[in-house]
């Protein structure tokens, strides 16, 4: 019986063992044009609600590209296009009013879309990432830090992928999302989860 087991979980133990596909090393990654992977790629956001809680949300199914120059991180560049209509929330009620003009307006604004205008590097495999962010209508200087979460070949699509976090923070009555401030906070933290394919 023991056998059997082991021989049961030996799949699931060579799996467990099995090394990443991704490298974090800086070092390691190819420079070039990339687009983005909209299916695993997350724009989430987070915001005080009331003072009791962090309130979360996302959006998905986001679009772009990444000019990568591996040799001069300097001279790279970002740009994501992301769905407003896409917003989601755990509360299907507050979901469709982040969509409404009250909020973001999906209807009128049916993009909010952020382009890199500076990239600094900052540490190893670490930039800061200056924009303009266009949200409500409005467009206004946002900088995002990056830091490179790994690279290397897909194993299930065979496609050369880098993955980048992005985070920052903005405040939305800036850009005209006034809705319950301050009782619902301002400030609004902004996360991006990259993932880029890299283009023939």
């Amino acid at each position: 019986m023991a056998a059997l087991a082991v021989c049961a979980l030996a799949p699931a133990l060579a799996a467990a063992q099995a090394p990443s596909p991704a490298s974090s090393d800086p070092a390691s990654v190819q420079g070039g044009s990339y687009a983005i992977e909209p299916n695993h790629t997350q724009v989430l956001f987070s915001v005080s609600h009331m003072g009791f809680s962090t309130f979360h949300g996302q959006f998905t199914q986001s679009s772009g590209s990444l000019s990568l120059d591996a040799k001069s991180p300097a001279d790279s560049r970002f740009e994501i296009h992301v769905p407003t209509r896409s917003v989601l929330t755990s509360n299907a009620k507050l979901t469709g009013e982040l969509k409404s003009d009250a909020w973001l307006n999906a209807k009128a604004d049916p993009d909010i879309t952020f382009r890199s205008t500076r990239v600094t590097p900052t540490g190893n495999g670490e930039a800061d990432v200056a924009g303009d962010l266009t949200l409500h209508g409005q467009t206004h200087p946002v900088t995002l830090h990056a830091r490179l979460v790994g690279a290397g070949v897909n194993p299930l699509d065979k496609k050369y992928t880098v993955g980048f976090d992005l985070s920052g923070t903005l405040q939305r009555s800036d850009f005209g999302v006034k809705t319950y401030v301050p009782l619902i906070g301002d400030t609004v933290t902004l996360t991006i989860a990259g993932v880029f394919e890299k283009q023939a």
